[in-house]
């Protein structure tokens, strides 16, 4: 390790001690924006180009990941300038007012073809790549800021729990506008024109929540860095993400963390399709309720009560078995609670689909299913914050965009990974064109389950393998912090400063 003395270590955070729920709140906030995208991304934009535009689910798929490739490989550039910047109102704001109103206008364009058809391969990857960058540019500064804020060990995992809930909350507040107001006709999921409408509100969505948090923000974190970061290199860029990968702790969680974002990616892409051609919830109505009121509706609701028992657990979790313990658990729980119902299925131990009772019982294992998912989620994504310490200890340098630009390298990767083998599944399993729930048979829905499960049951192993290994304890973290405290009063002459 290099010596302390005369280094320039920042590891002085914006705040100390707890943070107010305001403050959190509005961290959290930004993350509207993500989860809007993600939501998209993932649950609808297969569904609208194969079924709604004509376009084969595997070359969608294909699009999709090679948009997220192509996004992944220009994070770092994102990061490193993000590390560069320097205003009067520091390294993150200015991103944070300029990239969602561009990012705003893709979004309409991208569930709104200019032609009102499906576009060619190309013109598809191109707008997705747009998207994605835009979209990047708005998170990787916004969670760069994180460990800026804060540098205690419990308060940063508060933090990305608001994240998460806020994400999770944006998302599932488009599933339910989607369900209930825009692909509420006839054709639910498969309504053309609601998609328009879907875009347009998401976008709105979008550009609030982001520049919404960095007014809340600004206060706080408006000050020019305490250093004027040295100059932009392009060379250099590409070199810091490398900096990151020899790193042996990210190195570990980017291994458990590309298995889970897979597993995520598959799932969610996936979801709708199983949803309505494996579980029929859009068959599903309640006696004396409206029948626009199906199962499909109740599916967003869902969902955040799963994200509400994250935000409950994930913190007394992290506090008996750290954060490593617990994202590996999450990962093997998430697949065991969420598969029992297909494994059921399968063997004719299930209730009729699109009746209550089959409904209401998949609700409640994916209530704790999905919750377990979070929790092995927010776990990993808190790991990268301790891992900037550990960077800096050993080379006296801080680069929080360094490391959440690696960190969406993997994550961005592993989910278009995702949605490409969800594409390749769908092709396999022979999954007919206009399909109708009810009408598509066993020789399609088992091969598309047992597909499905291979592919998860692999992933939840290796996530699981590896987070459980992650090398930073909360005594390790802690330790490392006054090391780097007592470094950050000694000046250049071996002299301790007063605090």
């Amino acid at each position: 390790m290099h010596s302390a003395a005369g280094r320039d270590f920042h590891t002085m955070a914006f705040t100390q001690g707890p943070l107010p729920t305001r403050l959190r709140l509005t961290q959290g906030l930004g993350a509207m924006a993500f989860g809007v995208k993600d939501n998209g991304f993932s649950f609808f934009l297969l569904i609208f180009y194969n079924q709604v535009l004509g376009m084969d689910a595997g070359l969608v798929g294909l699009a999709l990941m090679l948009a997220l490739v192509f996004d992944a490989v220009l994070d770092p550039l994102i990061g490193y300038f993000s590390d560069r910047t320097y205003t009067k109102w520091g390294r993150r704001l200015p991103w944070l007012y300029i990239a969602p109103w561009p990012l705003a206008i893709m979004w309409v364009i991208l569930w709104s073809p200019p032609t009102g058809e499906a576009p060619s391969f190309l013109g598809l990857l191109g707008i997705a790549v747009g998207v994605r960058v835009l979209l990047s540019a708005c998170e990787v500064p916004q969670v760069s800021l994180l460990p800026e804020i804060t540098a205690d060990y419990d308060e940063r995992t508060t933090l990305f729990r608001y994240r998460y809930l806020m994400g999770w909350g944006g998302g599932i507040l488009m599933m339910v506008l989607a369900y209930t107001v825009f692909l509420s006709g006839p054709d639910g999921i498969l309504e053309p024109e609601g998609y328009a409408a879907f875009g347009i509100a998401g976008a709105a969505i979008m550009a609030f929540s982001v520049v919404g948090s960095a007014l809340g923000l600004h206060k706080l974190v408006a000050h020019p860095p305490a250093k004027r970061p040295p100059p932009f290199h392009w060379r250099d860029a590409f070199a810091e993400i490398k900096d990151a990968f020899s790193e042996k702790a990210f190195l570990i969680f980017a291994a458990g963390a590309m298995a889970a974002y897979i597993s995520q990616g598959t799932t969610f892409s996936i979801s709708n399709y199983l949803n309505v051609f494996v579980w029929q919830l859009d068959q599903v109505t309640v006696p004396g309720l409206s029948p626009a009121l199906t199962g499909l509706t109740v599916y967003p609701v869902v969902l955040f009560l799963s994200a509400l028992l994250m935000f409950v657990v994930v913190s007394p979790l992290h506090r008996r078995y750290g954060k490593a313990y617990t994202a590996a658990g999450g990962a093997l729980a998430a697949f065991v609670i969420g598969f029992t119902p297909y494994s059921l299925f399968l063997l004719g131990a299930w209730p009729q689909v699109g009746t209550l009772a089959s409904t209401g019982l998949f609700y409640l294992f994916l209530v704790f299913a999905n919750a377990s998912g979070i929790v092995s989620m927010i776990s990993a994504s808190s790991m990268v914050a301790e891992i900037i310490e550990l960077f800096e200890e050993r080379t006296g340098e801080r680069a929080e965009g360094k490391f959440y630009a690696g960190n969406w390298l993997v994550q961005k990767c592993a989910t278009g990974a995702g949605i490409f083998i969800s594409g390749q599944i769908i092709a396999l399993a022979q999954m007919p064109a206009n399909a109708k729930p009810g009408e598509v048979g066993l020789d399609v829905l088992s091969p598309l389950i047992l597909l499905y499960a291979g592919v998860s049951l692999i992933l939840a192993l290796t996530a699981a393998y590896w987070l459980a290994r992650f090398p930073i304890t909360r005594e390790s973290h802690e330790a490392r912090l006054a090391l780097l405290d007592d470094a950050a009063r000694t000046d250049a002459e071996g002299e301790m400063l007063p605090p």
